[in-house]
C-alpha cells in the first residue's frame, strides 16, 4: 500500500464508522496490506508527534495527557490528508477547522479506535476476531520492525503553559477560556 492509497482508505472510511470501517476492509485485503496500512499510520503518528501540536491540543482541551495526545493525533490522521498536513504545518489552523461536525461524539477531537485499526484487522485475519492476542500483537510489531519503523521520537516541550496563549493567539482566543475539554 502506497501513501496515497492509505489516504483513499482514510477519506472513504469518513463516511462510516471509521475504525470498524477500515478495519473490515483492511481484513479483506489480507496481511500485506494490513502491516502497509499500520507502517504508515505509525509514521504519521511519529511525524505528529510534537512539542507545538501538543501545545496546541493543550489549549484544545484544557490539558492534554499522554493518552490524549495520542487519541489526538489518531483524529488528526483520521481528518484526512489535506487537514492533517495543514494542522501539522499550522496548529492554528485547528481555530478554523474545528466545529461539532468533526469532533468524537463527546464533543472531543480523539479517535481512539482508530490507533488499533492496524492490529484489529491483523489479529481478524489471523484469529477470526478482534480480540486482543499476545502473538498476533507480537507478530505485527515484528513484521513493522522488519519494514524499517523507527520508534517514536523522543519530544522536549518547547512552551511553558503560561505561554501557550503567545504561542496560539487563535486557539487562545476561541478555547482558551472554554477549552473542550
Amino acid at each position: 500500500m502506497e501513501k496515497k492509497k492509505f489516504w483513499r482508505f482514510i477519506e472513504e472510511s469518513r463516511e462510516f464508522n471509521q475504525a470498524e470501517w477500515l478495519t473490515e476492509k483492511l481484513a479483506q485485503r489480507g496481511l500485506e496490506e494490513v502491516v502497509d496500512f499500520e507502517f504508515i499510520f505509525q509514521q504519521l503518528m511519529n511525524a505528529s508527534y510534537q512539542s507545538r501540536l501538543w501545545g496546541a491540543a493543550f489549549v484544545l482541551m484544557g490539558g492534554c495527557s499522554d493518552d490524549t495526545f495520542d487519541y489526538f493525533r489518531g483524529w488528526l490522521i483520521g481528518q484526512g490528508e489535506e487537514i492533517y498536513n495543514r494542522v501539522i504545518e499550522d496548529p492554528e489552523f485547528l481555530a478554523e477547522y474545528i466545529h461539532e461536525d468533526n469532533l468524537d461524539e463527546e464533543g472531543f477531537p480523539q479517535n481512539e479506535e482508530l490507533l488499533s485499526v492496524g492490529l484489529d484487522a491483523y489479529t481478524l485475519i489471523k484469529t477470526g476476531d478482534t480480540e486482543w492476542d499476545d502473538d498476533t500483537h507480537d507478530e505485527l510489531l515484528e513484521a513493522l520492525d522488519k519494514k524499517g519503523l523507527l520508534a517514536a521520537p523522543d519530544i522536549e516541550f518547547d512552551w511553558e503553559e503560561d505561554d501557550l496563549d503567545t504561542l496560539f493567539p487563535a486557539l487562545w482566543e476561541r478555547f482558551g477560556e472554554e477549552p473542550l475539554g
